[in-house]
């Protein structure tokens, strides 16, 4: 696992659109549209973010987001949020993913943070199931606006 780079973007963006969600929402290839810069750039430039891409053959195969929020509540811990988890379809099955979980984990435990978070599409049962065996539980009903 690692920081992306610049050079990483088309790879991550490809694993974005390479499911059933990520097909109609995403737009991989190049030129990349703009947006997927500027928001690469504002990641970058936030001391409280990390795009994550894990490497197999010097091959992007994995990415996640981690992000770490300041909270009052828990007495004022920190959490860190987890976000956009892919792993290559030619990776799915290999353990990946929970390498990039554990290392994720690890990260927020080194850090302090008092809980890791992260919400999965509620069509995604095979994720759901995923992320139940590292432990994670459904506390909470996610919602969302899209604007």
């Amino acid at each position: 696992m690692r920081d992306a780079r610049a050079a990483d973007l088309p790879a991550v963006v490809a694993l974005y659109a390479d499911d059933e969600l990520g097909s109609t929402r995403e737009q991989p290839g190049e030129p990349l549209v703009e947006e997927y810069r500027r928001a690469f750039a504002a990641i970058t430039d936030d001391p409280r973010t990390r795009l994550v891409v894990a490497e197999v053959d010097g091959e992007v195969v994995g990415t996640l987001q981690l992000s770490f929020l300041p909270h009052l509540v828990r007495r004022g811990g920190e959490r860190a949020q987890v976000e956009a988890v892919r792993v290559a379809s030619s990776q799915r099955g290999s353990g990946l993913g929970r390498e990039l979980l554990t290392w994720a984990v690890d990260r927020a435990r080194d850090r302090g943070c008092v809980l890791v978070q992260l919400t999965t599409d509620a069509t995604r049962s095979d994720a759901r199931r995923f992320y139940e065996s590292l432990g994670f539980t459904a506390s909470h009903v996610g919602m969302k606006l899209t604007l």
